[in-house]
């Protein structure tokens, strides 16, 4: 019974988590829906210029989205972890990080701080990829568990 309560062990930094798949998903549809729009906008020939330009602006903004969408990531390195969302980052030290949670269910993981607040890393996402989401949240939480406030003895 030991083994299941044993932390795996943490990983070299930097190391950089991002659900890859989804990226994969995300970024080949980007650009696929960008060809096809950009195409058909110029194998129409009844199109005025202004009409052609409105289809590459519909296709650069809805490939736009989708590149947004794939984003996230999650930085650690010797000083701390940066959680990239969509719109927004945020840099935080190790002991900022009380626990790193992904319980069944949850859509990704969550940073809960030592400010009483929690903070969703959409970074480590089990939508595609279950396995490498659980390895990625385990590898965080050994991580954080090593370098930050349960570390401390002082």
């Amino acid at each position: 019974m030991a083994d299941a309560t044993a932390q795996p062990a943490p990983p070299a930094l930097p190391v950089t988590f991002r659900p890859t798949r989804t990226r994969a998903v995300l970024m080949g549809a980007g650009a696929a829906m960008f060809l096809t729009i950009t195409t058909i906008a110029v194998m129409l020939e009844r199109l005025q210029p202004g009409e052609r330009i409105s289809f590459v602006f519909v296709a650069v903004l809805l490939s736009s989205v989708l590149v947004l969408l794939s984003r996230p990531k999650v930085v650690a390195d010797e000083t701390g972890v940066t959680v990239v969302n969509l719109t927004t980052t945020r840099r935080l030290e190790w002991a900022q990080i009380v626990r790193v949670n992904l319980r069944p269910g949850d859509a990704w993981v969550f940073l809960d701080l030592s400010d009483g607040t929690s903070l969703p890393a959409l970074g480590i996402q089990p939508g595609v990829a279950k396995a490498q989401a659980i390895g990625d949240a385990r590898a965080l939480r050994a991580l954080a568990e090593a370098r930050g406030t349960g570390s401390k003895n002082d």
